[in-house]
């Protein structure tokens, strides 16, 4: 599979989590309902990990990007909490686009910290983007 249908099926996953999570996530405590999604998610990975012999490259992964994915587990686990408390207060129609404001932070944060270059276009999809979100959040009736 080419990178766009791998980005595809995480939107359609996302999309799928936010509307699971948001009937899992009823008469639960939301710390307790992350947990329960984080042993799925590490009992599937570590389960393909073996599977694809993945397992064998463990020792040579070098230790800056240990530390980085150590931090990326950790703002992972930040996102998810916090997503999940969302979910518990507010409908899943709102939550969810406030929740992709995380693509026009992620370009911003590429442009500073990785120099990412940007193009026109991506401005202008950004700016389309976080707009539809505020537009959903602030002229909702459930907001």
């Amino acid at each position: 599979m080419v990178w766009l249908s791998w980005a595809l099926l995480a939107a359609f996953a996302a999309a799928a989590t936010a509307i699971l999570a948001k009937i899992g996530v009823s008469g639960v405590p939301s710390t307790t309902a992350t947990a329960i999604r984080t042993v799925v998610v590490l009992v599937a990975a570590w389960a393909l990990v073996f599977l694809l012999g993945e397992h064998r490259t463990i020792p040579q992964i070098p230790r800056r990007s240990l530390l980085f994915l150590v931090l990326s587990g950790l703002a992972t686990g930040v996102s998810w909490l916090a997503y999940f408390r969302a979910l518990q207060m507010a409908p899943a129609s709102l939550v969810s686009p406030i929740d992709k404001l995380s693509l026009p932070l992620t370009i911003v944060l590429a442009v500073l910290w990785l120099r990412e270059p940007v193009n026109w276009q991506v401005g202008v999809g950004v700016t389309l983007m976080t707009a539809g979100a505020l537009v959903i959040w602030y002229w909702s009736p459930a907001s």
